[in-house]
């Protein structure tokens, strides 16, 4: 029966070589043989093309007929020999990383890689494949993607060499610093008045500013493909006479900022202007022709992360805006939030959803991504995460699962099974909870989920076994332990939100004082120290480091108070906010006070005032120390006033009020504490606290359709 495959042999009788045309092959060709030469004893001959030798590799850079063609590789063989042909240098390399994932090489990171130690390579004869990608653009912001070696095996592109000016770029191109004052016609019209925030879609002195800054960029980075024309972080949109005409015609704020975009496309032919569907210019333009050198990344940012997008009900708005984009425009592409930025380390179950939506993606002629996860912080499962997504946007149609188990493996060892099994009950308890899974969520709000102290139980057993499985190797025991710190994490931040209840981090001691439990805080020492090891220099979006951390729970471990109103009973009067309503009632007088994390023991009221009763019981008290959270920066303000009523004879009677100061930007993150002294407190049925939030808010603040919150933690109840 006839051979069906090359079998190229590790025979010291016989030289293998890798041939090339020309000198344009040689750099492929010394990568080809580098790794071969790995995995043979007998290294390979990296020669000029000639017809005598035996099983050859060839190598070569071909004339493409098409500009389709540009972009893609081929690997053939015929009954003797291989053949890798593109038509770029770059693409050549592709080709070489293919062959080399064929023949069981690995790049898991940038720094784990596997090479496979072989007796022979077989390729199949007389066969021919080309490559194409899924998509033309495939950026991904993850640690490893910022090693070029990485980013070339994994056939990625990287943003910061491909675009001039990248993201949110308004205040890039004119700075409001340098023109506000002096042109404030240049910028936004919103409520009445010029804002900063944005620009002014129809003014032509502020577009021939923008085009002039534009220039400057482009010759400043002669290789970069695109440069970026697109709103700031902001909800501010102008909406002065002649950009309301824009929006009324073309369908919203979307309408002007087009009208904008393809004045300057006008300036810039040969270049990619790209630009931001983002917020209040996530929909498609109507009745506009947007010109072919703009370039449209989609942000859908408020996606539910734990379902696959067609198959969430929820997503039928983003079904259509999506569906309307691809008549739009021919060059759409989409930004991918692909991991919780509020948490960098805690669990976040959504790899399931990552095969089904990048089909998705394709199917609707999605041209490129920007896929961001945690910049180089090496967050929680960040390897596999940029493992699976570098694959999927090369080819859609990847088999994840093989995927993964060949990455588990491979990167885990022996340590595999268990590792497997907790990412499959990480994924499966999320799906059972039918609860979304937000990018800005946490342990606290998944706390009844599948981060519950039962399913944190059995994470724990399986991260145990799976250290046990790899004891004895130093590599793969400190890879477990990086998973083992999503677990530690998730347990520090549920422990500060129980206190004193059961998996809380408070005791009462013999003199019923709230202390830690012992061992717990040398555990967060722990676990702050590892991070640093392991480069975890951060621990979300907004920059806490692990030493703040450290620093923040020992803060934390002093801040309980001893008064006399622990117990009480409390009424809200006024709801607060479903996602921070703290414990329940009692949480404004369990004697923990809230640090400065939102997320714990505050109780907050957005837009609306605080209400609340507490029946004092005729507690003989005269002072109250009520505590608030100011975090400007997550539009949390201190009140307006505080008002404080007893229940006298069957009626509310004001015992005092405060008036507070006025609000100054400060985006210190801070606990303001009121005092009201009064002797008419004491002896109190009960009695009532009414806040006054802020009204509107602040200028420095300002975002279309927010409201201010404010939150409240601890009611301190004190006899002076």
């Amino acid at each position: 029966m006839a051979q069906t495959t090359i079998v190229i042999n590790d025979d010291s009788a016989v030289q293998n070589s890798i041939q090339i045309k020309d000198e344009a092959a040689k750099y492929s060709a010394g990568i080809l043989k580098k790794y071969l030469d790995k995995s043979f004893s007998n290294p390979f001959l990296l020669e000029t093309e000639s017809l005598n030798s035996n099983a050859t590799i060839h190598l070569s850079i071909t004339n493409p007929k098409n500009k389709k063609e540009k972009n893609n590789f081929t690997i053939r063989s015929d009954n003797k020999d291989i053949f890798l042909e593109a038509s770029n240098e770059k693409f050549l390399r592709y080709a070489v990383y293919t062959l080399l994932e064929q023949w069981g090489f690995r790049k898991f990171t940038a720094t784990a890689f596997f090479y496979p130690k072989l007796s022979e390579l077989i390729y199949p004869k007389n066969s021919v494949k080309t490559y194409r990608p899924s998509f033309d653009y495939r950026a991904l912001y993850y640690p490893d993607a910022f090693d070029s070696d990485f980013r070339e095996w994994h056939k990625l592109d990287w943003h910061p060499n491909d675009f001039s000016v990248w993201g949110h770029s308004f205040n890039t191109l004119l700075p409001a610093k340098d023109y506000f004052k002096s042109n404030p016609e240049y910028y936004a019209f919103s409520d009445g008045e010029r804002r900063s925030e944005s620009l002014c879609m129809t003014n032509d002195n502020a577009l021939a500013l923008v085009v002039k800054k534009m220039k400057e960029c482009i010759s400043d980075n002669p290789n970069a493909s695109f440069i970026s024309v697109s709103q700031n972080d902001e909800s501010i949109y102008c909406e002065c006479d002649g950009c309301k005409l824009q929006n009324r015609k073309h369908g919203g704020p979307q309408g002007s900022l087009y009208y904008f975009l393809n004045k300057i496309a006008g300036y810039f032919p040969q270049n990619k202007i790209a630009t931001l569907a983002y917020q209040h210019t996530f929909s498609a333009p109507i009745n506009l022709k947007i010109e072919p050198n703009i370039y449209t990344f989609l942000c859908p940012i408020d996606l539910n992360r734990g379902k696959v997008i067609e198959k969430d009900d929820s997503n039928e708005t983003f079904l259509k805006t999506i569906e309307e984009w691809q008549k739009a425009t021919a060059n759409l592409y989409l930004w991918d939030y692909t991991v919780q930025f509020s948490n960098y380390l805690s669990p976040f179950p959504n790899i399931h959803t990552f095969s089904d939506n990048y089909n998705f993606f394709k199917k609707n002629n999605v041209k490129g991504l920007f896929v961001q996860g945690y910049a180089d912080v090496p967050g929680d499962f960040s390897e596999l995460r940029q493992y699976i997504l570098a694959k999927l946007l090369w080819d859609d149609n990847v088999d994840v699962n093989k995927t993964t188990a060949d990455f588990l493996k491979g990167f885990y060892g022996s340590a595999e099974p268990f590792i497997a099994e907790y990412l499959n009950q990480l994924t499966q308890n999320q799906k059972q909870s039918h609860r979304n899974l937000d990018i800005y969520s946490g342990p606290i709000q998944k706390r009844n989920t599948f981060l519950s102290a039962d399913a944190m139980h059995q994470y724990d057993m399986l991260i145990d076994k799976a250290a046990a499985a790899v004891r004895e190797d130093a590599t793969l025991s400190l890879r477990v332990k990086k998973l083992r710190l999503a677990l530690e994490f998730v347990y520090f931040e549920q422990s500060k939100f129980y206190g004193l209840e059961k998996h809380g981090m408070f005791k009462l001691d013999n003199d019923g004082r709230k202390v830690v439990e012992q061992g717990l805080t040398e555990r967060v020492k722990d676990f702050a120290n590892t991070c640093t090891v392991l480069g975890i220099y951060e621990l979300s979006e907004e920059g806490i480091s692990p030493n703040t951390y450290y620093e923040n729970w020992l803060a934390i471990s002093k801040s309980v108070v001893h008064h006399l109103g622990e117990k009480l009973e409390v009424k809200h009067l006024s709801s607060p906010s479903a996602d921070y309503s703290g414990k329940g009632n009692y949480s404004l007088v369990d004697g923990i006070k809230g640090h400065n994390d939102h997320n714990i023991n505050w109780t907050g009221w957005y837009g609306n005032n605080p209400e609340i009763e507490i029946i004092s019981n005729r507690l003989d008290f005269n002072c109250l120390k009520i505590n608030f959270l100011d975090n400007q920066r997550n539009w949390i303000f201190t009140p307006k006033s505080l008002k404080v009523f007893g229940y006298i004879e069957n009626n509310w009677v004001l015992i005092n009020e405060v008036k507070a100061s006025n609000l100054v930007e400060n985006y210190e993150v801070k606990s303001n504490q009121i005092v009201v002294s009064d002797s008419k407190l004491t002896g109190l049925e009960k009695i009532k606290i009414v806040v006054e939030n802020q009204d509107d808010l602040p200028t420095w603040r300002y975002r279309k359709n927010k409201k201010p919150m404010v939150m409240i933690d601890e009611i301190e109840f004190y006899k002076n």
